[in-house]
């Protein structure tokens, strides 16, 4: 759908520096050339179910509580590479935006809160953490990888669902549009693009024709870790996890994938 254009962007959350820039070279040397930025909303967004939860000081979140603000709704974990490289923004636009947006992380850690609250301290993190739980799954469908944000507008509706890491320009534009605040961006309307292929920029937790819920958490950390590491020889160019989401009928992978869960097994 033709995208529209609105507004003028009043440029936060530490000025310019997170909006991209390309190097033009010319007769007379390198001109930087602002990129457009674009943001693609549901065209049929999603009302958001009620829920309540708890944060790791057991504090409860509601659902509710949230409307008249931007919200996202981060799945992540300690243990996800694309995650954590990508909480810094996360603060810096919770800091920015105190007003106008909630951010909530939904750690999918199996290692249990501790471990998750001594992550958050580390990092300074400053929005509340909630332990994912079966019920939260059940309302954020969807998620086969890590990091997965969704964006809830003021009305409390998902509006988009990003799988992988964000890209902060967009994050900061999101926020402000659905906030209504001004915002230089092409904005469109699209269906449900969330089956894009997985590659490096998220980490698969769910891995097909792979029994993953036989093993311990620990070691089915250890799994996903490796094989979110490990290539497949299949001639993708893809991990071992992204192959078997991207392509479950690859003869390659699966063998591959299977035997290292196996390894796990006690």
């Amino acid at each position: 759908m033709a995208g529209a254009l609105v507004g003028a962007m009043a440029v936060g959350w530490g000025g310019a520096r997170y909006f991209r820039s390309t190097q033009v070279a010319g007769d007379a040397g390198h001109a930087h050339v602002e990129e457009e930025l674009t943001l693609r909303l549901l065209a049929n967004p999603v009302p958001l179910r009620a829920f309540t939860a708890q944060d790791l000081d057991g504090r409860p979140i509601s659902s509710e509580s949230w409307r008249g603000k931007v919200t996202i709704v981060n799945f992540w974990a300690t243990w996800c590479p694309p995650c954590r490289a990508e909480i810094p923004d996360l603060i810096a636009l919770q800091n920015e935006y105190p007003d106008q947006l909630q951010i909530v992380g939904i750690s999918q850690d199996e290692a249990g809160p501790d471990v998750v609250r001594r992550f958050v301290e580390e990092q300074g993190i400053n929005y509340p953490i909630v332990m994912s739980t079966p019920e939260l799954e059940a309302v954020f469908t969807g998620i086969y990888a890590l990091p997965t944000s969704f964006i809830v507008d003021r009305d409390l509706q998902i509006v988009q669902k990003h799988v992988g890491l964000l890209n902060p320009a967009v994050t900061e534009g999101e926020t402000r549009l659905l906030a209504g605040l001004s915002v230089d961006a092409k904005v469109e309307y699209v269906e449900d693009e969330t089956k894009a292929l997985i590659r490096n920029a998220a980490q698969a937790t769910k891995i097909p024709g792979v029994d993953l819920d036989r093993l311990a958490p620990e070691a089915r950390t250890a799994v996903l870790t490796q094989l979110n590491a490990e290539s497949c020889t299949c001639g993708c160019g893809l991990t071992l996890a992204a192959c078997r989401i991207n392509d479950p009928s690859c003869s390659i992978s699966l063998p591959l994938a299977q035997k290292i869960a196996a390894a796990a097994q006690p």
